[in-house]
């Protein structure tokens, strides 16, 4: 992102796209939802949904699955 993003400033137009775009790409190339709020000062929701409206498919939950205890 060339222009740094004020914590709270609202985005539209082009900003908003640049934006969605540049997190779009970091999200593809690994890293989480969360990372990308603490790195750029936005929240959790606010990323995620920037991710949505770009068209972005979100990778499922991660995490260790409980299964059941063998007897």
């Amino acid at each position: 992102m060339s222009e740094a993003v004020k914590k709270g400033e609202r985005l539209t137009g082009d900003r908003r796209d640049q934006l969605a775009k540049d997190l779009a790409a970091k999200y593809a190339s690994g890293q989480s939802i969360r990372q990308l709020a603490a790195e750029t000062g936005r929240s959790y929701g606010a990323v995620h949904r920037l991710l949505v409206d770009h068209g972005v498919n979100l990778r499922s939950r991660g995490g260790a699955r409980r299964t059941a205890k063998a007897s």
